[in-house]
């Protein structure tokens, strides 16, 4: 599994950070960063906040 997000569609909705705070965090504008790419471990998780966020910013990357 790979994560990608895209800060030019992400709206600091927060959602993947409440949803998985380790794989996630929101920089200064509010903005998705993502803490770790590969997601190790939280795969539920991972997958939920792409499915939660409003604007589809995160894509899930099935290696």
């Amino acid at each position: 599994m790979r994560i990608t997000a895209d800060n030019e569609r992400c709206i600091g909705a927060g959602q993947c950070v409440l949803t998985a705070p380790a794989v996630f965090d929101q920089d200064d504008d509010g903005l998705v960063t993502v803490l770790a790419a590969d997601g190790a471990g939280l795969t539920d998780a991972v997958r939920r906040a792409g499915d939660l966020c409003p604007s589809r910013a995160i894509t899930v990357h099935e290696d």
